[in-house]
């Protein structure tokens, strides 16, 4: 059972911060991008939408995934502990306290990732949807 508090302070929180660095780096890729984006350069809206939303996907799959993420760091620090209790009979609380801590602690930076990965998501989307409607009135559509 070692390995798997290994597998969950490693593993979960591990693949939790690599979904945070992909996430915050296509946020700061696209902005980069809204910035220099020409809308005179677009002959449809469709294009310029097409443009605008591309990887944007990425960032919502981390916002509504990483939850799920730190939930099975949830589980398997719970199973650890219930695990330890099982083996050893009675235990010591503070043996119990340290796994449920290590549960609550993959809990804690799932929502960490997922929070700030939704906002950046909407916010992208309202800047999508500005370059949509100026390009609207710059093409008289």
């Amino acid at each position: 059972m070692e390995g798997l508090k290994t597998l969950v302070d490693y593993g979960v929180i591990g693949v939790l911060m690599l979904m945070s660095f992909f996430s915050l780096s296509k946020g700061l890729e696209r902005l980069l991008y809204y910035r220099k984006v020409r809308l005179e350069d677009y002959r449809t809206k469709q294009e310029l939408e097409v443009d605008l939303t591309r990887g944007l996907f990425w960032i919502a799959s981390v916002a509504s995934n990483a939850p799920y993420v730190g939930l099975l760091g949830t589980v398997l620090g719970i199973m650890l502990t219930f695990y330890t209790i099982g083996s050893e009979g009675l235990v010591q609380t503070q043996k119990i306290m340290v796994g449920l801590a290590l549960a609550l602690k993959a809990t804690a930076f799932g929502l960490s990732v997922a929070i700030p990965s939704s906002v950046l998501y909407n916010y992208l989307l309202r800047k999508v949807k500005e370059k949509l409607l100026l390009w609207e009135v710059k093409n008289g559509r």
